[in-house]
């Protein structure tokens, strides 16, 4: 089998699908990060599809080791990975229609048949407490069991809110009672101090974890804000391959992992994150920005890992 197509497509729902073609006439699709639409669709019909033609799509590992290594003058961040999910993922569909399995089977079998996921509702830097609450109860309503609020502030607007991000915690934590795990994610927009400050007041709250508290640059502050909390601080979103998850274990030393399939080199690499997480007895949580290929491929690596959660 021989691949003679790859057209990566940018979609105005805020994402890029990309579908493998072969001489069989099996096909693959796959989705990458949704980020930077044109710019990634041009970097897999101009720079990634002259290596595939012609290859063999079995080659999962073999392709995206050729994807990273002769494009790495391109990368490592962002563009160059985050085109390679796209082309992975559709690789993996062509495997699993070509051995008639499912991806969770191939990446060596299923530790769980249900997944518990939670709801993430952001833009919580412009809402007040009562309007964020509205959210929760609507997922709440929709079967969520589990709820995550964002402020989706940012490094560039660093402490912006602090006293309101509080009070709109603890509006929600007094809805949802304690029974319902819930997470804060501060979006890398708090300093060290605000951030120890603020997990502190989530701990006595029984927060589930304290999401990407202080820049996803900084991992001497990351290291800083989990020594000093019992809080689970997570990161890792902004992370796009085993190497930099290595030394964002290694430096800055999060409770929580978080790779997104769709950024962190697709469904090859982030089981590959997933051997370092447990190597180092870390939770596997991950991240999921698309809600249609790239949760499908996210549930499959979920399902395969031993430890996720």
């Amino acid at each position: 089998m021989k691949i003679t197509g790859v057209e990566a497509t940018p979609l105005k729902t805020r994402s890029v699908v990309v579908q493998i073609s072969t001489d069989e006439g099996i096909s693959g699709i796959g989705e990458c990060t949704p980020m930077n639409l044109e710019v990634l669709a041009h970097f897999v019909n101009t720079v990634l599809q002259p290596l595939l033609i012609g290859e063999d799509p079995l080659d999962v590992d073999k392709l995206w080791n050729a994807m990273l290594l002769r494009t790495y003058k391109l990368g490592p961040h962002g563009v160059q990975p985050g085109a390679m999910v796209g082309v992975g993922i559709a690789l993996w569909d062509i495997l699993g229609k070509v051995t008639g399995l499912p991806i969770y089977t191939l990446l060596g079998g299923s530790y769980r048949d249900r997944i518990k996921m939670y709801c993430s509702i952001g833009g919580g830097a412009p809402m007040t407490p009562d309007e964020m609450v509205s959210k929760v109860d609507d997922a709440l309503n929709a079967g969520f069991r589990a709820i995550k609020i964002r402020m989706d502030w940012g490094p560039h607007r660093r402490d912006s809110d602090p006293a309101k991000d509080m009070a709109m915690f603890t509006a929600v934590r007094k809805f949802v009672g304690d029974d319902i795990p819930l997470s804060f994610d501060a979006n890398n927009g708090y300093s060290v101090s605000t951030a120890i400050r603020q997990g502190c007041q989530f701990e006595a709250m029984n927060i589930y974890h304290f999401e990407e508290p202080v820049a996803q640059y900084d991992y001497t502050g990351i290291k800083q804000v989990a020594d000093a909390l019992d809080v689970p601080v997570s990161a890792g979103e902004h992370e796009y391959t085993r190497w930099q998850f290595r030394d964002l274990i290694a430096q800055a030393n999060p409770d929580i992992l978080q790779p997104d399939v769709v950024k962190c080199g697709g469904i090859t690499e982030m089981r590959k994150i997933a051997v370092l997480s447990d190597t180092f007895s870390k939770d596997f949580v991950p991240h999921q920005t698309q809600s249609t290929i790239g949760t499908a491929a996210s549930l499959h690596v979920v399902a395969s890992i031993q430890t996720a959660n």
